[in-house]
Parts: structure tokens; sequence; C-alpha cells
């Protein structure tokens, strides 16, 4: 059985990414809650990036990330899947109801709200949020590259999971380690329909992240014929956190000055 920690309301501090996350400890309540069964070749790959039972005892994950010289520091719930993205130009937020945007000039398009608010999260967290409800795992061909066969599991959702249930997502994995090596993904928001045109990204360098192995870096590849040819450009991910600290909900919600967005 895994053990979920969930803290009592009350004893919890404001926190945020730019705030260490504390809490008073002194009462904890511990639920017990069935294990889920997923595919041998799946499970092998959260075992190896920290184990699923490590992520599903976090309430919490934070990361910065640098463009050029602005940061853009992501503050998640992982069991709500409420999100704050922060810079110093714009605050971007998901209450668990509703996308909220605070910006003196229009620093980020309003209408990008709802694609870009949970992408970076969720290339962030692979391989734990392939663990999600409501996901069909399905073998895959390998990705032959180098003289290596990755191993291909792909990932598909149910019509009503999440806001763009048509993409398709195929993990790759190194087939020694059982580590994430790549990902490819298909995108379609503003299309009608599923999508075969998959992109890739190299899942290149890792780091430890409170027993969770999430990467510190990931280079998106050219596509020709379906498959990676040569990076085209990459993102790095700075002073990551995860803990079971469940984060005030006041850090999500809109605040004075900003605006619902679709």
């Amino acid at each position: 059985m895994n053990k979920s920690i969930l803290l009592l309301a009350g004893l919890i501090a404001f926190a945020s990414c730019k705030n260490e996350p504390t809490v008073n400890t002194e009462e904890v309540a511990v639920v017990e809650t069935p294990s889920r069964v997923y595919p041998d070749q799946i499970s092998k790959v959260f075992e190896a990036h920290g184990g699923i039972d490590t992520w599903n005892n976090m309430n919490n994950l934070c990361f910065t990330l640098p463009k050029g010289d602005i940061n853009e520091i992501h503050t998640v719930d992982l069991k709500s899947r409420k999100i704050r993205i922060e810079t110093k130009d714009f605050v971007l937020g998901y209450d668990g109801k509703d996308l909220w945007l605070k910006q003196d000039t229009i620093a980020f398009q309003p209408e990008r709200a709802r694609f870009y608010h949970n992408l970076m999260f969720y290339f962030y967290a692979m391989p734990f949020v392939l663990s999600d409800e409501g996901i069909t795992y399905s073998e895959v061909p390998a990705l032959e590259m180098d003289g290596v066969s990755y191993p291909g599991t792909k990932i598909s959702f149910g019509s009503d999971v999440g806001d763009s249930p048509d993409d398709n997502y195929i993990l790759y994995n190194d087939p020694t380690t059982n580590e994430m090596a790549w990902l490819a993904y298909t995108v379609t928001a503003g299309s009608d329909g599923p999508s075969e045109r998959y992109s890739f990204i190299k899942y290149a360098t890792w780091q430890n992240v409170n027993g969770l192995k999430l990467p510190s870096e990931l280079q998106w590849y050219k596509v020709v014929d379906g498959k990676p040819t040569e990076m085209r450009n990459a993102m790095n991910f700075t002073n990551p956190t995860a803990t079971a600290t469940k984060l005030d909900i006041a850090t999500f919600s809109k605040p004075e000055g900003g605006v619902l967005v679709e």
C-alpha cells in the first residue's frame, strides 16, 4: 500500500518557490490509498527515477526556468495541479477552476494561457506525470538511435482527461538503466482530432530532487522522417524542490489586479 501524507488544514504556513515550504508537523494524518498497477516497462522507468511511492508522497513541486535575463518560477500543487508561474513582468496562475493573469504591460499574451500554464511542468515532471489516472499504455516499436534501441511506451488519454485528450506521448527509455531517454509528443491544441506529427525531446541530464530523478536540461530536436536528427534548442531547469508540504491555497488564488483568461 502507498502512503499519501495529508497535512491537516490550519497547520500549513504560506509558502512558495521563493520561500522554502515550511509546515508544523506536530499533527500529521497518514491515510492508506490503494496501489495502482502499471505495465512492467513503465514501472521500471518509475523505479529508475526514484519510485512512484516517492512521487506520490510529494505534495508540491517548484522549479525555475531561466529565459535570458528573466527567471520563470513555477509552483505546482501536485495533487490538485494548481499552478503559479511568476516572472518580473507577469504572474500566471490556475486555481483549480479558473486561469488568471496579472501584468502591467502585455508581457504575456492572454490567449496562450490555456496552452502554456502547465506545459513546462508536464515536460519537467516526466516520467511521473505519466502515472496519472485515465491513461492507457501500449508498447510501440523501439527508437533506433546511434546503435541503441530504446524501448517505447505510448501514452494516450481518455476523452475527458486534461485540456488536450487527443495528445499522445511516447516514452523511450534507456535499455540499460531504464531511465527516460526520449519523449515523442504531439500537439493538438487548436486543431481537430489526433495528430501523427511527433516532436522529440531528449532528456539529456538529471538531478536528484528529494529522492526523485528529474531533468536538469531538456533538448528539443529537429525531426526528419519521424526521427530526431540534430538538437535545435535546449532549456535548463534550476532551483528545484519537491516536498510533502501542502501549500496554502492563497498561493494559487487570483491576486488583486489579476484578470480571468480563457
